[in-house]
């Protein structure tokens, strides 16, 4: 029996992934023989996933023949899922997008009411770039809470009332093809580490209405036993002045009762600042305002305490910050910086980057639709689609 390093998924991600371009590359990656790898190659051309393009440079003998993905093979609804807002885009099977729309939502009207406009808008975009449900191969939705990702549930997802445990992937029968359901800091890690995918250790901290953190392990997303791990928004922390805040799950001083947006919009207003939503505060500081500048970078010091100890614990290559707080930027990583450099073990700190999202707006359509294409792309999956 043949190695699983040379199975027809292997050599299609190897491919999709740009890490090999022809059947030579193939033949030193995996180190199976010539006649197993066009075997199988040959079997990927036939079902439509590899296509045969140029030749290559030529080391002594014969030019190779360059293998590239067909990335129009079939298409993918990615969808984002907010608290007052939502995006849906197409995209090709490499997630390039190829047409969005997105629409204000208010997440707690419930499933119901928010899939008939994730549908009107699915079937917009399709019709915007000439494509039909048919040509769908699988959906991805990431929504703002806790999802057990076996079956596509949110579990007791706090902003979201009247959610909890809905079949997500019963909205999208129309389409006739898996569908797959995460929670958006997991879906937006995906769409940080990008089509190329990673090897490194990633954490992806959304610092939005709440906070939450997707926990890349070399190169791949990882969820814990039951999917809800990197849910770091419900750490406890000390308040040095005693105070004690209520988070909306019910315990107290959790980290994003204390350091998420709503938290910060509180203690802009209390602080007299004239706010009507976190946007407002996180321009304020962009603009030099005093206030706003110390809050921000007072919210980056509490939660770099909390990042401090997942260096220590976790060791990541790198931390990206991403959500609608991320965007205050340089007084916010300052923040985080100064508490993380000064609480983490050097040798975990040492070589360690943080940085702000350079694409958040599209993370979680990227993500989206990559997560559906990785699933719908996987070993058995492609096995099926080769023979």
């Amino acid at each position: 029996m043949a190695s699983t390093s040379a199975s027809a998924g292997v050599l299609l991600r190897h491919v999709r992934t740009g890490r090999a371009r022809s059947r030579a590359d193939l033949v030193a990656l995996t180190g199976a023989s010539r006649n197993t790898i066009s075997a199988r190659v040959d079997q990927l051309i036939a079902a439509n996933l590899l296509e045969e393009g140029g030749r290559g440079w030529s080391t002594g003998g014969r030019p190779p023949t360059l293998l590239q993905f067909n990335s129009r093979a079939g298409c993918v609804l990615a969808v984002d899922l907010g608290v007052t807002s939502v995006d849906v885009a197409v995209t090709d099977l490499s997630a390039q997008i190829l047409g969005t729309v997105g629409h204000p939502i208010d997440i707690a009207d419930g499933p119901g009411a928010v899939f008939a406009e994730v549908d009107r808008l699915a079937q917009q975009v399709l019709a915007d770039v000439g494509l039909t449900p048919g040509d769908v191969c699988a959906v991805g939705v990431g929504v703002p809470g806790p999802v057990e990702f076996s079956t596509g549930r949110p579990s007791h997802p706090p902003i979201m009332p009247g959610w909890h445990d809905y079949p997500v992937p019963s909205a999208f029968g129309r389409y006739e093809c898996p569908v797959y359901v995460d929670n958006d800091v997991n879906v937006m890690a995906l769409g940080e580490i990008g089509v190329a995918g990673s090897s490194q250790d990633v954490l992806v901290v959304k610092v939005g209405t709440g906070i939450g953190c997707g926990v890349i392990v070399d190169g791949r997303v990882y969820r814990g036993a039951q999917g809800s791990a990197g849910d770091i928004g419900h750490i406890h922390v000390a308040q040095p002045d005693g105070r004690t805040v209520v988070c909306r799950c019910g315990q107290e001083n959790c980290l994003e009762a204390i350091a998420g947006g709503g938290a910060l919009l509180r203690d802009a207003i209390a602080a007299g600042l004239p706010v009507g939503t976190v946007r407002e505060v996180v321009r304020l500081a962009a603009e030099g305002n005093g206030v706003a500048l110390e809050l921000v970078r007072g919210a980056g010091r509490t939660i770099g305490t909390v990042l401090a100890s997942l260096v220590n614990f976790f060791n990541p290559h790198r931390i990206v910050m991403t959500g609608g707080v991320a965007q205050a930027g340089v007084p916010l990583l300052a923040g985080i910086r100064e508490a993380v450099y000064r609480r983490s073990m050097p040798l975990a700190a040492r070589a360690l980057e943080i940085t702000v999202s350079e694409a958040p707006d599209l993370s979680g359509r990227v993500g989206a639709a990559l997560m559906a294409i990785e699933e719908f792309l996987d070993e058995e999956s492609v096995q099926a689609l080769a023979r």
